[in-house]
């Protein structure tokens, strides 16, 4: 496959590892959007069905399901996980081990120098 210019400018960019923590945050973010809009998807229900269920607006519902918001208190994705019969797992790891995890992953997906 032939990389695009955008391709090659992260390349680059993912070589700084303060911007490839960001880039990883960026994407932890989208992650966690997409899995609450999958799961009211497979469940069949629309944004306005789940809000009722939660007592809550539509427009909250569509903030959670937005790769841009990072609001998400923990209670309120119980609460989701719980409408939609699934359940929240929380994960950490040290910072120096996830530092070199990520320039890693970013160097194997993209290439070094």
């Amino acid at each position: 496959m032939r990389k695009t210019n955008f391709d090659i400018f992260l390349k680059d960019q993912l070589r700084d590892p303060d911007f490839a923590e960001r880039f990883k945050r960026a994407g932890e973010a989208w992650d966690v959007a997409m899995q609450i809009a999958a799961l009211r998807d497979k469940a069949g229900v629309s944004q306005k069905d789940l809000a009722r269920k939660l007592r809550t607006s539509q427009q909250q519902i569509s903030r959670l399901e937005s790769p841009a918001y990072e609001g998400h208190s923990l209670s309120m994705l119980r609460r989701v996980a719980h409408a939609l019969n699934a359940e929240v797992k929380v994960v950490f790891e040290p910072v120096h081990a996830r530092k070199h995890a990520i320039v890693a992953e970013s160097r194997a997906k993209y290439g070094s120098r």
